[in-house]
């Protein structure tokens, strides 16, 4: 089990050997999704646990206890996440994973960490450390704590067996119980910024780094995994749809788009408002400059208070997207929503 570190790291990475001497019980590294957080936290994880650490604060990468993290069977580590991340890409869908871990896409596995995934945890937080170290336990994306499952693991951070670190990470804080956010120190990866985002695409070789990076939002390793599909066709897809606002191909197109990932078109959507709105006021494209001539057009017709609501209900609308009673109604829904406030016939 490599892990790795990002250029834009760097600092979060020097402000965090700063706690190494009062150590916390449970970090909550928080930030969007695409930076890298899962990848930081493990490499904190077994910089943790290493016998031998490097004056910066990394793992040696050559003691017994770095070899047997190298191969995933540290007895003093253990890591929680949904079943569906250890089979999907999940970069591409707005999940924090490490890159080389990413495999293809089931259909079956649970995206949400169960109460059984937190209670597994009791037997190796009762049993003596193997080193007589730290005992480690890495749990991400922390949002996917179904309630039973976040109820048993606040019993544990309440009352934290001794020697043992909890290093979580999330994509949005205000997804989480408080009581959690609470029994955490809370410690922040932000995005890098665009040019440090940039020059890292491009030293993958990625093509059209810029306009893969402003669609993702700015997250380079979403847009990594993005790029290396080669496809833009669901995001197309949708944005047509935008652009051009029609209840028929909404329905036609509903079916079709509920097979992406449903937080991925809210988030698409969130950013096509976005620039809208930031066209109408500044004439400024952040995301979608491909598209400059369908946003000016819709920009240059739209009522504001209708583009408001149009925003608002987008962002309410992300905090159910992971949970869909039916996908294809949720798009539906989604779609008519917009036309209702931004189509010819409410403008």
């Amino acid at each position: 089990m490599a892990v790795s570190m990002y250029p834009w790291q760097q600092d979060a990475w020097t402000r965090l050997q700063a706690m190494r001497a009062r150590l916390p019980h449970a970090i909550l590294f928080h930030g969007p999704a695409g930076v890298g957080k899962a990848d930081f936290i493990e490499t904190f994880a077994q910089a943790l646990l290493c016998e031998n650490v490097r004056p910066d604060g990394h793992a040696c990468g050559t003691c017994a206890s770095c070899g047997w993290f190298a191969q995933g069977n540290h007895p003093d580590y253990r890591r929680v996440r949904p079943e569906a991340l250890e089979d999907e890409v999940p970069a591409a869908e707005g999940e924090d994973a490490p890159a080389e871990e990413k495999k293809t896409k089931t259909k079956t596995a649970s995206k949400e960490i169960k109460i059984e995934q937190v209670r597994a945890l009791a037997d190796f937080m009762n049993i003596s450390t193997h080193r007589q170290g730290l005992r480690v336990v890495v749990l991400y994306p922390a949002e996917s704590l179904n309630m039973p499952a976040s109820n048993a693991l606040l019993k544990t951070l309440e009352e934290p067996p001794p020697g043992t670190v909890f290093l979580l990470a999330s994509n949005g804080l205000d997804r989480l119980l408080p009581t959690i956010l609470s029994r955490c120190r809370k410690f922040a990866l932000p995005m890098p910024e665009h040019a440090e985002a940039l020059a890292w695409l491009e030293a993958q070789g990625v093509q059209d780094a810029d306009g893969w990076l402003r669609e993702q939002g700015g997250a380079p390793l979403a847009a990594l995994a993005q790029a290396e599909t080669g496809s833009r066709e669901e995001l197309d897809g949708l944005l047509q749809i935008l652009a051009q606002p029609s209840v028929d191909a909404a329905l036609r197109s509903a079916d079709k788009l509920s097979k992406a990932p449903l937080a991925s078109l809210v988030a698409w959507q969130q950013r096509w408002l976005y620039d809208v709105f930031s066209y109408k006021l500044s004439g400024v494209i952040r995301y979608y400059p491909r598209y400059q001539r369908e946003l000016a057009a819709l920009a240059g017709r739209v009522n504001v208070a209708n583009l408001v609501q149009a925003i608002k209900s987008t962002n309410e609308r992300r905090a159910v997207a992971d949970h869909p009673l039916s996908p294809k109604l949720f798009v539906e829904d989604m779609l008519l929503d917009y036309i209702a406030r931004c189509g010819a016939g409410a403008v």
